[in-house]
């Protein structure tokens, strides 16, 4: 057998990598100090106990806080690096406040691949280039991504990963690498990695490609509900007294003399989007921790300074449930343009992504027809011929600004930072920058650790984040929807949801549960029935501050990431929950169901869908075109040339009346309205010819996974025919 040297090259590599890497892991990197650990777990219960049983105050006495007491912090920003920060800052006892312009987690930080993760490609750079910076960024990411788990276990877990091999000298390749990964976690390894041969890889994922495939190694990282981890940080900065809120912007900063006459931030002019009201906050001292809208605020500070943040868009798309399994990820370690993609199970649903584009700061990052088509590529790369993948089934899709920063402090100012910067300006606002999810904590106790030095604060105690728990995971454990189901009559799906979004804190969710009226479950209307997601919900996010449908559809449920169709059939009962809620008129209930729809066409994908609908080819035979002409006039009773909603209703009577169960009566006006809409791309209220061919196309082509009014019109010359038994024949 003849071997290349190519080959024999990438084994060497990887003997290097293993090598090198056991070297690195063993005597170049301290250990992360176990006393050091324990300590602050200690300090950490024993400022739980000062807080996890304190109510949540009220919004409009948190701004009354706001605008009359001076704070040692304000932080901007209400992402996993702002609150993250606040928390930290309460936690030692300085007095705390945060102001976000939108949402908590409304922007980059509700919009992640949802994994904690170290970085696998990052460390593979860090062995290849000997690059010490790398392997350090690592180190603490998978530091910080045990210790994420541990403080959040009802939201965050370890996750296998299969690696598909499809080159046999690939295996010791990539067997170096993550047995490296494993090693470098250390005391903190979730989870060892394994090889699996090819009929065992088929086993566990068996939507995957079987030509070529030699096996696969399995890795584990840590997966979470991004956003409800980010509410949850908020949430517990408030019960430990801090003052946050959210639909509050900043206008501009506030500025004071210090005794050597120069120029500090010492505040901030805010406005209540909500209410419209504008205060002043004053604070010590000001932290800028605004992703991807860094620069505005350091030009609020000084105008002249250059921008530092580079924003690159990252596109994910959501398939069905049924194109993955239910507890396996997998990773393309190397698409057709060099990036990762990984293809993940999450919330009911199969996540895909992500893209990496260099792009503008926008309220309103929106995907594109071309990333989507580039991810549904890579996924039929790796995806077994039998599953047709269809873009159709793109059930929604979403971009995610990722604050990519040029570090000011070095000479280069177009090298960007591999890690976090932070920036002390001349006037004291301190600027949280880049970064990601996974080391949000060790971001905000840089932070802190820089605030108190250069603003002189006092702080109590030092750094108390390390195995702080967080709102709902004191009283958390795996059995805990056993007693949702028992104690409320619950259905088993809708209190794991529950116990695995708001861990003990489920218990208030539950109670505000309305009857179902059927023998079971008792209570716990869902708001879709495809999705756990319930009213009951809807009434808490009121309480942890949700203002807007948008942060009911897209944070406080998933609803708008996982099904955008769903999300808009859910908003209708969204909206009348929270109108009784909060007390809205119809006017206020109008503008938030426009607004809402805005956010579901533009930022979830739902335009671009139907633009893809309205752009498929019509092209069929001559036979498929007089079979389609038949089934249009069965639906367009009176020959008009169109379908109308009566059209529709007729139809639903018919079937009703020829089919033993009643049919037509579950059809509601609200969904005839949603049926005819599904396929009125003129938005006329009707449905001609030429649109309905657009639609058979459409779903020929796999641009449509479905369509109700198609499935009514094929029914509908079945229907036509009467039964025997119905026109008093037969024996």
């Amino acid at each position: 057998m003849r071997v290349r040297p190519q080959t024999v090259k990438r084994l060497v590599y990887a003997g290097v990598a293993a090598g090198g890497g056991v070297f690195v892991a063993t005597f170049i990197y301290p250990r992360l100090s176990v006393k050091k650990t324990e300590l602050g777990r200690v300090l950490a219960a024993d400022v739980q106990q000062q807080y996890s049983n304190a109510p949540l105050p009220l919004r409009e006495d948190i701004h009354k806080r706001l605008a009359t007491e001076e704070f040692d912090v304000l932080v901007v920003g209400g992402g996993a690096t702002g609150c993250g920060v606040a928390l930290d800052a309460v936690s030692r006892g300085l007095k705390t406040s945060l102001v976000e312009k939108f949402d908590y987690s409304a922007g980059t930080s509700s919009r992640s691949t949802k994994l904690i993760h170290g970085g696998v490609r990052y460390l593979q750079k860090a062995v290849f280039n000997l690059d010490y910076e790398q392997y350090r960024m690592v180190k603490e990411a998978l530091a910080e991504r045990a210790n994420l788990i541990d403080i959040a276990p009802h939201l965050a877990y370890p996750f296998p990963i299969m690696l598909p091999v499809y080159k046999w000298w690939q295996v010791p390749y990539f067997w170096a690498g993550i047995k490296m990964y494993d090693l470098v976690a250390g005391k903190q390894l979730l989870k060892s990695s394994y090889y699996l041969s090819k009929k065992k890889a088929l086993e566990l994922f068996p939507m995957l490609k079987k030509d070529r495939l030699v096996g696969a190694l399995v890795y584990y990282d840590g997966q979470h509900d991004d956003a409800r981890m980010n509410i949850s940080l908020a949430m517990t900065a408030v019960r430990m007294g801090g003052a946050l809120t959210n639909h509050t912007e900043v206008v501009h900063l506030l500025k004071t003399m210090d005794g050597e006459g120069k120029e500090t931030v010492c505040g901030a002019h805010v406005k209540d989007l909500i209410t419209g009201k504008e205060f002043d906050i004053k604070a010590k001292c000001v932290i800028n921790a605004t992703g991807p809208y860094t620069d505005s605020l350091r030009k609020m500070s000084n105008p002249q300074v250059r921008k530092i943040c580079q924003p690159s868009s990252g596109v994910h798309i959501v398939l069905p449930d049924y194109y993955s399994p239910e507890s396996m990820g997998l990773l393309d370690p190397s698409t057709s343009d060099g990036r990762v993609i990984f293809f993940l199970p999450w919330q009911k649903v199969t996540l895909a992504g992500t893209t990496d584009s260099p792009c503008d700061v926008t309220d309103y990052p929106q995907p594109t027809e071309k990333e989507i088509q580039f991810i549904l590529n890579e996924i039929r790369n790796y995806l077994n011929p039998d599953v047709e993948v269809r873009r159709g089934d793109v059930l929604s899709a979403w971009s995610g600004l990722r604050p990519l920063v040029a570090d000011p402090n070095k000479s280069d100012t177009q090298s960007i930072a591999r890690n976090h910067i932070i920036e002390v300006a001349s006037d004291h606002l301190i600027t949280i920058a880049g970064g990601k999810w996974t080391t949000y904590r060790h971001m905000a106790q840089e932070t802190i650790d820089k605030a108190v030095e250069v603003c002189g604060l006092t702080p109590t105690s030092g750094c108390r984040t390390q195995g702080l728990m967080v709102e709902g995971s004191h009283g958390f454990t795996p059995t805990l929807f056993i007693r949702l189901v028992q104690d409320f009559g619950l259905e088993n799906e809708v209190a794991q949801h529950l116990a695995n979004t708001y861990g003990d804190k489920a218990f208030k969710v539950a109670k505000l549960a309305n009857l179902t009226g059927r023998r079971w479950p008792i209570v716990g209307r869902r708001l879709s029935e495809e999705y756990p997601y319930t009213e009951a919900e809807v009434k808490y996010a009121v309480r942890e501050y949700a203002c807007s449908a948008i942060d009911i559809l897209a944070r406080r449920t998933r609803l708008a990431f996982c099904n955008v169709h769903a999300a808009e059939e859910a908003l209708p009962r969204i909206i009348e929950i929270m109108a009784e809620e909060l007390k809205w008129n119809k006017t206020k209930q109008k503008e938030e169901t426009e607004r809402a729809k805005r956010f579901l066409r533009r930022e979830m994908g739902l335009d671009i869908k139907k633009a893809s609908e309205m752009q498929a080819p019509i092209n069929f035979t001559k036979d498929e075109i007089n079979m389609y002409v038949k089934r249009f006039k069965g639906l367009d009773y009176d020959n008009k040339g169109y379908i109308t909603i009566n059209d529709l209703r007729r139809y639903f009577k018919k079937l009703a009346y020829f089919e033993s169960e009643k049919i037509g009566e579950r059809v509601t006006e609200d969904q005839l309205h949603d049926i005819l809409s599904e396929v009125d791309l003129n938005k006329n209220a009707q449905v001609d010819l030429g649109e309905y061919l657009q639609l058979m196309s459409a779903l020929k082509s796999g641009r449509v996974s479905n369509s109700r009014l198609a499935m009514a019109a094929e029914q509908s010359a079945e229907v036509e025919k009467i039964p025997v038994e119905r026109s008093g024949g037969g024996v």
